[in-house]
């Protein structure tokens, strides 16, 4: 017989799954491969194998926001109010959507959070910043060897409170106004086509920033120049009913990530750059998740607490192309109509409904 000198050792057959123990271990305790072999009694290439083997299946699980049962309903009315007042076809359909313009902020970094880099043993390690998008031009104040004094630079606006979302939404004139990137209704005259309804709706959340829709000074350009605008708020706690936080928002930023900037004019241009790069249908992608999603909230009565789903758009658009809007199952729309009837669900009672009992008859 060989000795341990030889090299000769003995083969341990491959170590099976104990799913009933797996069922037992907490969540934590499934947290990392390293956690689970420990607790598995197993090595951490066997637990690995595992997950090769399909056996056990990773899994990200995202924090999603509270919400109460007046959220919940608000959430039902939402999504019931985009569906189409009449069947096309026999079919109940969501609004295309064409003239509702999604508003929302978000934090552009000049780089990622967290990265890697490869650098020669002599180099001095990167400095990194990150800024927020809200920004403003205004006149230098000293001069320097880069430019006289009074020269405009692009400052990032310390906080957005009302008054900065007012001009960034009305661009009222002022004398430090917000840079040409933030003009949002003077931009959507400019683009808007002109054998398209001029009945325009800006939806927003509900954070105190935003403006309310009877804010006086958006009142009195709200019908002018042949356009009558609307301002309206999503349900609370509901970043899945809009198409930036959905996926709009991240489809920028993976592009806008890998150009570099090294100040605010550079990194505000990498992002308008990066919107431009976008096609018109990874938008219609995206409108039509929402649509999806709408659907979703409607069968768990309000929730939050479902699969967005997988509706095979690149498909689509390589064959019969994509819709501009997703049917609705009838039998869900009434199902959901004789749910919101009962009285304990008689809360949050905006968001008007009342055409689709019309329409189911």
């Amino acid at each position: 017989m060989k000795g341990k000198a030889s090299g000769y050792s003995k083969k341990k057959g491959k170590v099976n799954l104990d799913e009933d123990k797996f069922r037992h271990l907490s969540m934590l305790e499934r947290s990392s491969i390293r956690k689970l072999a420990i607790k598995m009694e197993v090595s951490k290439s066997t637990a690995g194998r595992w997950v090769k083997g399909n056996k056990i299946r990773p899994y990200t699980n995202a924090i999603k926001p509270a919400l109460t049962d007046v959220n919940k309903i608000s959430r039902m009315r939402w999504s019931l109010s985009h569906i189409q007042p009449t069947k096309s076809e026999g079919k109940l359909l969501y609004h295309e959507m064409h003239n509702i313009v999604h508003i929302d902020e978000k934090w552009f970094y000049m780089t990622k959070a967290s990265d890697r880099y490869y650098l020669l043993p002599d180099e001095d390690e990167p400095y990194r910043s990150c800024i927020f998008p809200f920004t403003q031009q205004v006149p230098a104040k000293k001069e320097s060897k880069n430019r006289p004094r009074g020269t405009l630079e692009t400052k990032s606006i310390p906080s957005v409170n009302k008054e900065a979302m007012r001009e960034c939404i009305l661009n009222q004139a002022s004398k430090h106004s917000i840079t040409n990137h933030a003009q949002i209704i003077p931009t959507i005259k400019a683009n808007w086509p002109a054998n398209a309804s001029k009945e325009i709706y800006i939806q927003q959340d509900n954070v105190k920033p935003h403006l309310k829709s009877s804010d006086l000074q958006f009142e009195a350009i709200a019908s002018t120049d042949g356009f009558k605008f609307h301002l309206i708020s999503q349900p609370a706690n509901s970043p899945d009913t809009n198409v930036l936080d959905l996926g709009f928002f991240r489809a920028i930023q993976s592009l806008q990530d890998d150009k570099l900037a090294t100040n605010i004019d550079e990194l505000l241009a990498n992002v308008c750059s990066s919107f431009e790069e976008l096609t018109p249908q990874t938008l219609n992608m995206v409108f039509l998740t929402l649509q999806s999603c709408l659907s979703k909230i409607l069968e768990v009565h309000g929730g939050n607490n479902y699969k967005i789903s997988h509706l095979n758009k690149d498909r689509l658009s390589m064959t019969v192309g994509l819709p501009t809007s997703l049917e609705v199952e009838a039998n869900l729309v009434r199902d959901s109509l004789e749910y919101l009837l009962l009285p304990q669900n008689d809360v949050g009672g905006s968001y008007e409904i009342g055409h689709l009992s019309n329409v189911l008859g």
